[in-house]
Order: C-alpha cells, then structure tokens, then sequence
C-alpha cells in the first residue's frame, strides 16, 4: 500500500494546486513529512488519513489504492476460477469466465491471454492467434509471455504457418518453454494430435487425461 499511497498523494495534491509546504500546514506537520511520503520513504500516522483524504477530497480507500489492490485480487481470483475449470476439462465454461472478465478489463494482457490459451485447448486456433498475438506486446510477465510464445509456435505450425513457427521458436528463452525442446518438435512436422497435446502440456502442466 505504501507505494501507491506515495503516487496517489503526489497526483491528487497535484491536482488541488497544492504545495507539500501547503499540505504540511493544513496538516500541522514538519515541511519534511510530506516529501517523505511522496517518495515513499515512510508513511504517515494513521489518524491523519481522514483529514488529508478531506483536504485532497477524496476518499481514504483511493488515497492508500484499495481500488487498485481490490481489482488485482478481482482480477487473481479471475484467473483462478478459470485455471480450476481447464483443469476440470471445462474448457467452454473456462472461455466463458475469460470473455466476461475482458468485458470489464478490456485492455489487460493477462485477460487476453488467458483467453488465447483457453482458446487454444478447443482448437480454436485462429481467434487464439489472434488474442495472443494482441496480448503477447502489452504483457510485462516474462513467464506468461515464455509460455503463450510456445503455444503460438504450435498454433502456428498447426495453422499452416511453418516459418513463422520456426522463427518464433528459435527465439524462445533457455528455460521450461525453450526452444531446445520446442524446435525440434517444430522441424519435425509433428502430427496434430501432438500439437493438441504439447499446448496442453505448456498450458496445464500435464497431458489430459
């Protein structure tokens, strides 16, 4: 909470037209107090709270960024509805959690993905290119990113699109997904059952069985 208390409070002082000296005495407080706050360098007594979120006019929950914290957990619990369902085989219901929640988070890259994976496990393979393809360059999560770019060297090479696969493959990482495991499989012309099977493989963890 402290590291977005500090940005809220430098933004929404911003906004009234106030000075940290301004603040400060509308508090009470050492001129020093509220520049330590604004770089997140400590945080301020607790009973202040009511009176800077009144000065600022705004409320206590937007100053700490409990609407932040309480749309990432939203968001967590999203994504874990939706990991029980795949791991049921319930592959629509999953889809369906995934399209609901991008109606309400319709720039997030992990709602994106998601979807794109779940997608993916149908056999819809051109909308799941197509969702990963627009995730993939908004998604800061190296780990999501390593595993979607492993599926879309499958969905491609399933989709008829060999160079693409191969060259998306040989720029995997040296990791789980990597492309020592995943080029050979590429050059090889496996069979679609395979691919079907190796997606399911990155996305689950294991085959369905």
């Amino acid at each position: 909470m402290l590291d977005y208390f500090a940005g809220n409070l430098r933004k929404y002082r911003i906004l009234k037209n106030l000075t940290q000296e301004n603040l400060a005495e509308y508090l009470c407080i050492t001129p020093q107090s509220v520049p330590k706050w604004e770089r997140g360098e400590s945080y301020p007594d607790i009973t202040l709270l009511p009176a800077l979120a009144n000065i600022l006019e705004t409320s206590i929950d937007l100053l700490i960024g409990m609407d932040v914290i309480r749309a990432e957990e939203t968001r967590w619990r999203i994504h874990e509805t939706a990991s029980e369902l795949q791991r049921r085989g319930d592959y629509a219901d999953a889809e369906q959690v995934y399209r609901r929640a991008l109606l309400i988070y319709p720039n997030k890259p992990g709602m994106m993905l998601g979807l794109a994976g779940v997608l993916a496990l149908q056999g819809k393979t051109e909308e799941s290119i197509d969702w990963m393809e627009r995730g993939l360059p908004l998604s800061s999560n190296e780990k999501q990113k390593a595993t979607m770019r492993a599926v879309l060297c499958f969905l491609y090479l399933k989709n008829g699109q060999e160079r693409r696969a191969e060259s998306l493959a040989a720029e995997l990482p040296h990791q789980r997904e990597c492309r020592e495991a995943v080029q050979p499989l590429i050059a090889g012309r496996i069979s679609e059952s395979r691919i079907n099977a190796e997606i399911r493989t990155i996305l689950l963890g294991s085959p369905q069985r």
